[in-house]
């Protein structure tokens, strides 16, 4: 009989390091993922900002919105992640607001 408590003992020495080394694993790849989505967030917030600003500037400054975003990338300089956001750009007219839907490419919206 103590030669087979022995061995339970062992393996159930070995098996507890091994299931917290999981559960620790686990955790940090969650951490992980949430600081990623949280850093994408950020980026598409980012862009949000700079683009509003960019098209409020050229009203602004020209008294019209801006045409189109390639308007905006060679007059005003903005730029962006084109492989990992999509800016869907349809301007009204001159002297109303374009609608501006910024999609992520790959990812959620």
């Amino acid at each position: 009989m103590k030669h087979f408590k022995k061995k339970s003992s062992s393996s159930l020495s070995f098996l507890l390091p091994a299931l917290c080394f999981l559960v620790i694993l686990v955790l940090f790849i969650q951490g992980l993922a949430s600081v990623s989505d949280s850093a994408s967030a950020k980026q598409k917030e980012s862009l949000e900002k700079a683009l509003h600003q960019n098209i409020i500037h050229c009203y602004a400054i020209e008294g019209s919105y801006p045409p189109s975003i390639t308007y905006l990338k060679e007059h005003y300089g903005l730029t962006y992640d084109e492989t990992k956001y999509y800016i869907d750009y349809q301007p009204v007219a001159g002297n109303l607001m374009p609608d501006v839907t910024i999609l992520e490419i790959g990812g959620s919206q």
